[in-house]
């Protein structure tokens, strides 16, 4: 099932994506929240007449870096014998259509195309063999990031934290595997990274087993699970968009910051 998080004349809701075909694709509002036991209000509405929002609002974003080897490699860094992980705040996070502001304080704005992972339900010190019974869905993410900054700070929270720095979107997948899933990007339809999920050095249930050894996760938190090779820099008025197997496609703009 697909979920989506949207707003109609002021109001905000969830609703099930049904149809295949873009210019058809219908939402059946959700009653009460998809994190528990909901039903289908069979009020549905097109997808054209609504905004989508960010899937989810989470309490926060985990993000884990050089998952990828070949991304690793491409920075010219070593990869992490164990899951390396950051935070990204929920004031960074952004919907489908939503705009990516250049940040004043670099000049040197990259994207990063990722798979995330939401979780479902409150858990913590989360055994392999369970991890799947925690997870809600996937969807899209997008890990931008200021390069220069991130180069010359020891601390990433700038780099990666500055408000619409999470694309996120454009809705939640229920019912996938998430083990061999092609992920790309590309900047103004001109193709820029490509992978697949099965080139994870750590698996998802990797990240979610170390992450939650440390902290209790949340219904509606999101954990990014690294970015293939590719990345590169952005440019105010570029459109980019990540398109994951089996989810679909976040697509964003880059403005200057006003």
């Amino acid at each position: 099932m697909r979920i989506a998080r949207f707003s109609i004349d002021g109001n905000v809701a969830f609703g099930a994506i049904e149809g295949e075909k873009q210019d058809e694709l219908v939402l059946d509002i959700i009653k009460g929240i998809p994190f528990a036991d909901f039903e289908l209000s069979g009020t549905k509405v097109p997808v054209g007449k609504v905004r989508l929002l960010p899937p989810v609002l989470p309490n926060k974003v985990v993000a884990f870096g050089r998952n990828y080897a070949d991304h690793a490699k491409e920075l010219g860094n070593e990869v992490p014998e164990v899951p390396f992980a950051f935070f990204k705040p929920a004031t960074s996070v952004i919907g489908p259509g939503d705009e990516i502001q250049y940040p004043s304080f670099s000049a040197e704005v990259h994207h990063e195309a990722e798979l995330a992972v939401v979780i479902g339900r409150m858990c913590r010190e989360v055994p392999r063999e369970r991890v799947k019974d925690v997870i809600f869905g996937y969807t899209c993410a997008n890990d931008i990031t200021a390069r220069d900054v991130q180069k010359r700070e020891k601390q990433w929270a700038r780099a990666k934290g500055f408000d619409t720095s999470c694309p996120l979107g454009p809705w939640v997948e229920t019912d996938l595997d998430a083990g061999d899933l092609t992920i790309q990007l590309t900047v103004n339809g001109g193709q820029r990274q490509l992978g697949r999920t099965s080139e994870m050095i750590h698996s998802v249930e990797d990240l979610i087993v170390n992450i939650s050894e440390a902290m209790t996760l949340l219904p509606g938190d999101v954990i990014l699970t690294g970015t293939p090779a590719g990345v590169g820099p952005l440019n105010v008025g570029d459109e980019v968009a990540v398109t994951i197997e089996g989810i679909g496609t976040l697509t964003n703009k880059v403005v200057k910051r006003g």
